[in-house]
């Protein structure tokens, strides 16, 4: 796919329906960051740290990298008020979504397939060969959630063994695409088919407990007890 693919690719989508998908992907992505600020004790402005920082991390670092500057974090009032809007409710609200937490992970998982493909999809439509635009779909995708996890001093769930697979149904997604790329079948359908993909994956992962196989023959002098009781 060469230029003119390149320019196909950037109207795979309309901007409104784009818009809307980002905005509702970085609400939720914002929800999960508030919750984790409240079960931390963080004050408000904390929370609206934590929110903005896994809303729009992982679109910060793919738009910095790829040279699309200023990023839309700071173009688009409406990217950097939706997380607050999410601090809002859950500030407020945090108990009631405690009670839906299993409903915010479903929209989470959402918004991990749908963020990695479109993260790919921008990567490659600047310039980017396949393989790197896979990789900043994958940055896009669990990038806010490192940063979210690191601010608020905890190993990222996204290198801990105890945590069910959340990286690899974002690299199915991306893969989906830039394969798609390469044989030039690219379309709305087809994208729709890779976030469906990596969706699916992680509800089944959340519903299997499916996780990254640890190092073969492990010695370690930490039990997994001790493990488990850090995590709580």
């Amino acid at each position: 796919m060469g230029e003119n693919g390149r320019v196909q690719l950037q109207q795979l989508f309309s901007p409104s329906v784009q818009h809307t998908l980002d905005v509702i992907g970085i609400f939720v992505f914002a929800i999960s960051g508030a919750l984790l600020a409240v079960r931390k004790n963080f004050d408000v402005f904390g929370i609206a740290v934590l929110a903005e920082v896994t809303a729009l991390g992982g679109g910060l670092f793919r738009d910095v990298v790829i040279g699309a500057v200023p990023p839309a974090a700071f173009t688009d009032l409406g990217y950097f008020l939706t997380p607050l809007l999410a601090t809002i409710v859950v500030f407020f609200l945090h108990p009631h979504v405690e009670r839906i937490q299993a409903a915010v992970l479903v929209f989470d998982a959402a918004g991990l397939g749908l963020f990695a493909v479109s993260g790919t999809t921008k990567a490659y439509s600047y310039g980017l060969n396949l393989t790197a635009s896979a990789t900043l779909g994958l940055a896009t995708a669990v990038g806010g959630g490192v940063l979210r996890d690191v601010l608020a001093n905890e190993v990222p769930s996204l290198l801990r063994w105890d945590r069910d697979l959340y990286a690899v149904p974002a690299i199915v997604g991306a893969t989906m695409v830039v394969l798609c790329i390469h044989y030039d079948v690219l379309t709305p359908l087809t994208s729709g088919l890779a976030v469906v993909t990596a969706f699916a994956l992680r509800l089944l992962a959340m519903r299997f407990h499916w996780r990254a196989p640890r190092a073969w023959n492990r010695r370690s002098t930490v039990s997994e007890e001790e493990t488990r009781q850090r995590s709580r």
